[in-house]
This record gives C-alpha cells, structure tokens and sequence, in this order.
C-alpha cells in the first residue's frame, strides 16, 4: 500500500517508493533522502508547520511542502 508521507500517523514507518516532484527530488536525494530509504516520524508540528522523522538513522526536519511530495510503500 502507497501513501504520502504527510497522511500517516507518528510512529508509522515506511520506505520512499518515489517522489512526486523532480525539482524537489533533487534536493531531497542531495539531502541523503533516497528512494528505498526507510522513514519513521517522529513529530508532526500543528497547523502544517513541518514534520520530524528518522531516515535511516538520520534525524531530518522537513517542511510538509516537501514532505508532501514522498510517497512511501507502507507494509502492512
């Protein structure tokens, strides 16, 4: 089952099938934010402030602008 990153609940975790936009794919991928890696979250702010995950070991803050352009492959 895919879904964005932005619709799962904190403590979900799931790998990066692919992203939606390749502008910012670019700066995700230099970021170390590679398809395959695997994503926990951690936080989410209020009012769509941002999100807080763990990809592959990494702690990472994301702005859910950019966050709403991965798609993970959640097992279920």
């Amino acid at each position: 089952m895919k879904s964005l990153l932005t619709a799962i609940k904190v403590g979900s975790i799931g790998k990066i099938a692919h992203f939606k936009d390749d502008l910012i794919a670019g700066k995700l991928m230099t970021m170390g934010i590679l398809p395959g890696s695997m994503v926990k979250v951690i936080r989410k702010a209020p009012f769509k402030g941002g999100l807080y995950l763990k990809i592959d070991g990494y702690n990472i803050a994301l702005r859910e602008q950019e966050a709403a352009n991965i798609v993970l492959s959640m097992s279920a």
